[in-house]
């Protein structure tokens, strides 16, 4: 088993404590098995138009990005897994030495296309539109499950 850092990289900070609250809950699971990094890309600027701000955005999500970075884009169109099937994605992603899985969420007007064209994978999280504090939290519940999976353990059942 190949055990690889984990990175996010997350439009807005997580305001609403509950959501907050449960995001430390999993990244607290989840760092006993692997490195994790999360980069936090300010908003835009709301008085923007949407495609200005996403635009903004976007820029500030690719300027983060670093050559070690596989994009793995979270959007509503792209591909859906189950649960043990997205562990066994993770565990693709992670067999390159010498590069890392990047998650990416976008805002609560979602991505740019620009971010969406540097992706190497799009993956959803089901066909619902949820808020983006609540789609970082679901994230980190499937990564957490998905490092489970991967060691058998009897959390995903």
């Amino acid at each position: 088993m190949t055990v690889k850092p984990l990175r996010i990289v997350a439009v807005g900070r997580l305001r609403t404590p509950f959501w907050k609250a449960a995001a430390d809950h999993y990244v607290e699971r989840l760092v006993r098995w692997r490195a994790f990094t999360e980069t936090i890309v300010k908003d835009g600027d709301p008085a923007l138009p949407i495609v200005d701000r996403n635009a903004v955005e976007g820029k500030g999500i690719l300027s983060a990005l670093t050559p070690a970075d596989i994009p793995v884009v979270l959007d509503e169109r792209g591909k859906t897994f189950t649960s043990r099937q997205f562990s066994a994605f993770l565990e693709q992603l992670s067999e390159n030495a010498s590069r890392r899985p990047c998650f990416i969420i976008g805002g609560a007007f979602g991505l740019d296309d620009a971010v969406k064209g540097a992706a190497r994978h799009l993956v959803a999280l089901g066909p619902l539109t949820m808020t983006h504090e609540l789609a970082r939290v679901v994230l980190l519940e499937q990564l957490y499950r998905a490092e489970s999976l991967t060691r058998g353990l009897p959390y995903h059942h």
